[in-house]
């Protein structure tokens, strides 16, 4: 059964928050003066997608979700909206944890099945921005009333060793596709790790684009409106702010492939021409001549089996699986194997 939007709005006070809990890197991450030094100075080029996010990327994200062409977060969240209430029937949550949690926009499908069935587990979410998480558990103790939100400020990637450890039956959550922005072997040293932190009976929710024509995929990346484009040359501005380089965006084009043996997208800036770039905060300088391309991003595409072969290295079992009747994506909800 679809889940409509709620007829009965809330209006509470929330509960006062004073900062977000921190928590420690268990290992070392490069910043992006370090990323720069030993990815972008020497061919093949590349930067990790991480550094998409300053404001005005976050906003062109937002706007590329909205695209006609851009399928994974309007199918992912048609997913959650239809079987949010299933998946918390099932489970007895003390917990939710999402990482990378964002603005939390589709984790709130899930919230409105617990109000429905009377379910309240405290929300976990983990992101690497501050001001973020606070105005959104503002805004999500607002409309759900009975909701208790403890925002974790840290980043996923250094490690999960330092969560703090929840009492009772958790779900971690994480949405996006976001495990396709890995490597394999990334991914299944990530998915083992999120496993090590789970107890047992606590379950994992995923979100996983899957292998589908060619030509769907790559649209999703080259949308009509140039937002993607947009996106992907905005990094170049981000390392003029943060490292006093001299990028010209005019001088590089946005090109988003299949990469069919890899089954993965590959989103790149190419040059227009040779140039030199200088960064003026590292005293270094990136000779780049035209045609070179730049690797900002990859995105992973799984078929059925390719997801249970992830999970199962990983040492998970899936418990449900959801996906539309095109077969564009899948929502996995998996427990570690007994």
């Amino acid at each position: 059964m679809i889940l409509h939007h709620l007829e009965q709005e809330f209006v509470a006070t929330p509960k006062k928050i004073v900062s977000t809990l921190k928590v420690p890197a268990a290992m070392t991450v490069p910043d992006l003066a370090e990323d720069v030094r030993k990815n972008l100075l020497n061919a093949p080029y590349s930067l990790p997608p991480k550094y998409f996010y300053d404001h005005r990327g976050s906003v062109l994200f937002d706007q590329i979700c909205d695209t006609d062409e851009y399928y994974p977060t309007r199918t992912e969240s048609g997913l959650l909206n239809r079987y949010c209430q299933h998946i918390i029937d099932q489970l007895q949550l003390h917990h939710i944890i999402e990482l990378g949690s964002g603005t939390s926009r589709k984790t709130r499908h899930l919230f409105d099945a617990c109000q429905l069935l009377n379910h309240c587990p405290v929300y976990w979410p983990f992101d690497v921005c501050e001001p973020m998480l606070l105005q959104t558990a503002h805004e999500l103790m607002m409309q759900y009333d009975w909701l208790d939100v403890q925002p974790l400020e840290g980043d996923y990637s250094a490690g999960l060793s330092h969560l703090p450890k929840p009492d009772g039956h958790s779900l971690y959550v994480f949405l996006g596709s976001s495990i396709g922005n890995f490597t394999e072997t990334e991914a299944i040293a990530f998915l083992k790790e999120v496993r090590q932190h789970m107890l047992a009976g606590d379950t994992l929710l995923l979100g996983i684009d899957r292998l589908k024509d060619h030509g769907v995929l790559e649209s999703a990346y080259n949308d009509a409106q140039g937002k993607t484009a947009e996106f992907n040359l905005n990094v170049l501005s981000v390392l003029n702010h943060q490292l006093g380089a001299d990028f010209n965006q005019a001088q590089f084009t946005h090109q988003a492939v299949f990469n069919e043996s890899e089954s993965q997208i590959e989103m790149y800036l190419q040059s227009r021409a040779d140039q030199l770039i200088n960064f003026n905060d590292l005293d270094e300088q990136l000779h780049i001549q035209d045609g070179e391309k730049i690797l900002t991003e990859i995105s992973r595409k799984y078929s059925f089996a390719g997801i249970g072969q992830l999970l199962q290295q990983a040492e998970l079992e899936i418990v449900d699986h959801f996906e539309p009747s095109n077969e564009y994506f899948s929502l996995v909800l998996a427990r570690c194997v007994e």
